[in-house]
């Protein structure tokens, strides 16, 4: 069986932009922490606006780069986990829009069943 190039790049759309799990709108009040640039440590507070297993969608005053390592404290459960930054949207009243994905999550992080 032959597959033609577009074939193989329409199912890459399809396949590759589907999300890891079901997402829910959860308000869980989080702390980031970071290195910044100058070596020193940084951290702000924040309340998610979406999560799934493998991580949240929030917004930031800071502004974070893409593939900032992060370590993601959920304050509700103080429980934490190590975090990247994949994905940055668009600047809104309230901060910037950010996808934050969790390294190796424990599935139980965000304490709610998803």
């Amino acid at each position: 069986m032959t597959v033609k190039l577009r074939e193989l790049k329409d199912a890459g759309v399809r396949y590759g932009e589907k999300r890891r799990g079901r997402r829910m709108n959860s308000r869980v009040p989080i702390r980031l922490e970071w290195e910044g640039a100058d070596a020193k440590r940084r951290t702000i507070e924040a309340i998610t606006r979406t999560v799934n297993p493998y991580g949240c969608l929030v917004f930031l005053t800071e502004t974070l780069e893409l593939e900032q390592r992060l370590a993601l404290v959920n304050m509700a459960t103080h429980t934490s986990n190590a975090a990247i930054v994949v994905w940055k949207g668009n600047q809104q009243p309230e901060g910037w829009e950010y996808g934050i994905e969790l390294v190796a999550p424990d599935m139980e992080f965000w304490g709610i069943e998803l």
